[in-house]
């Protein structure tokens, strides 16, 4: 990228700060846009998500990477656990989702607490291992909680083979005029659910897998502790992404953990940070790092810089870092700090090859924690930092009661925040959508095909506060 009329700025920029000038363009379409990465991950969407406690579980991961995008476990869960969900989301499938099944006798209240779980919003009634009928939200209102479902399900089926194309899928929807559909083996058991909007995002989406045709998912290990057994236990519940994660990434213990990491020799790519100067990259790069993981105090739920002082604006930090990565051969993802699909646009623009995305996901159904009702009736998710008290409580669970009190005194992070699902948009993949749609859009204005060809061709400007804000549309007159 260059900057508008060459001038390079004495300061930090954040992404509000600047924008992009549109180029000549022979890109027609924003279909003609290809956005997979080439760092190594697989990804075929610029999106990782984020290695939050409240945002990264085994849903997330299923759904991210089915639309070509990644999860990161985070590094506070058992490994036990990991092995479970890294196994799990490598057994679903590439276009149909997971179905939530009930009996017939179970109740209408049971249901009800399963629904948020999934954005498709039904419960497939199963007898047998066969779907008989299915029950949304709507079927279970003005009823008795007690109410059993197969009274409220409704039984006239359509359903999907399970080895029929997305076009065809989306096809057969339209004509019977339904939203969803169980998907049925040969043998007429259930196998998945397909809703009309999933066969066309199938369409659209090319999902990301390993060299075995499986959805691909990282994990993350901590600097603490045995790191190179624990990556190495990683590596072999079959993580197809290792990210060394700590606040400070630039700290010999980060080093001499990413050290000991590659003397493992592992054959997928390692992420390690956060930092947000050139020099953090060298030694990382030169530690064993692949990737370098970008950003110090951008994030929603992060108070670093409030609490310390310390930080960098995030867009002249990813444009640095990027900038010695690639002298090196390696790559940035940046971390933190987007809210709107620009902001995405604009990171890639500046050379991250992937943009990490935390709590901007956390109130969608995909996101591991229960959804709540606020006393206004809207749905809500808890989030919170990873640095928080809740967070650093839940890493502290096996250590003496003494340290762990001495680090929870000194939280940083917000420990708790509500995030309101938006009814038009509460699946994580809705705001894929919308992340996708302006990066291609973006990438049409560059004159781009391809994220390299959007990281030469970008030409960035640098606004004041009014101009970020005249960019901003209205929701109603003035």
């Amino acid at each position: 990228m260059r900057f508008l009329r060459g001038d390079h700025p004495s300061y930090d920029l954040t992404y509000d700060d600047v924008f992009m000038v549109p180029n000549h363009s022979s890109v027609t379409s924003r279909f003609g846009v290809d956005l997979a990465t080439m760092d190594g991950t697989g990804t075929t969407i610029p999106i990782v998500v984020a290695n939050m406690t409240a945002v990264a579980g085994r849903r997330m991961a299923e759904t991210v990477a089915r639309r070509g995008g990644i999860a990161v476990i985070p590094q506070d869960i058992p490994l036990d656990i990991v092995r479970e969900v890294v196994q799990w989301v490598k057994a679903r499938h590439l276009v149909f989702d997971t179905p939530i099944t009930m009996a017939p006798h179970e109740t209408v209240g049971e249901a009800l607490n399963l629904l948020p779980k999934r954005a498709h919003g039904a419960v497939i009634v199963v007898e047998s291992g066969r779907p008989i009928g299915v029950v949304t939200e709507a079927d279970c209102h003005s009823v008795d909680r007690f109410t059993q479902l197969e009274r409220v399900m409704s039984s006239d089926l359509v359903t999907i083979a399970h080895n029929t194309e997305p076009e065809t899928a989306f096809r057969v929807l339209h004509e019977a005029r339904r939203k969803l559909a169980p998907v049925v083996g040969p043998d007429g058991k259930l196998v998945g659910i397909l809703t009309r909007t999933s066969a066309l995002r199938s369409t659209i989406y090319a999902p990301a897998v390993d060299a075995h045709g499986q959805l691909r998912i990282a994990a993350a290990v901590g600097i603490n502790g045995d790191v190179q057994q624990r990556a190495a236990q990683l590596i072999e519940a079959g993580a197809d992404v290792l990210v060394v994660d700590t606040a400070h990434g630039h700290q010999q213990r980060m080093l001499d953990a990413l050290q000991a990491i590659r003397s493992l020799d592992p054959a997928i790519p390692v992420c390690a940070g956060n930092v947000v100067s050139g020099e953090g990259v060298r030694d990382l790069v030169a530690a064993g790092a692949t990737i370098v993981k970008v950003g110090v105090g951008p994030g929603a739920m992060c108070t670093t810089r409030m609490m310390t002082g310390v930080g960098r604006p995030q867009f002249s930090a990813v444009l640095e870092c990027s900038t010695v990565a690639a002298e090196l051969g390696a790559h940035v993802w940046a971390d933190g700090g987007v809210r709107h699909p620009r902001d995405v646009a604009l990171a890639l623009a500046a050379g991250a090859s992937n943009v990490m995305i935390g709590s901007w996901f956390a109130g969608t159904h995909e996101s591991p924690a229960d959804a709540q009702r606020s006393a206004d009736g809207r749905l809500y998710k808890e989030n919170f930092g990873m640095a928080s008290a809740r967070a650093v409580a839940n890493r502290a669970t096996d250590e003496d009661p003494l340290e762990a009190a001495r680090k929870a005194l000194y939280e940083e992070g917000i420990s708790t925040s509500r995030m309101y699902l938006d009814p038009a948009r509460a699946g994580v993949e809705d705001l894929i959508d919308d992340i996708v749609a302006g990066v291609r859009s973006a990438c049409t204005y560059a004159g781009a095909a391809s994220i390299s060809e959007l990281q030469a061709n970008a030409v960035i400007g640098v606004q004041t506060a009014s101009g970020y804000h005249e960019g901003r549309p209205l929701d109603s007159s003035w």
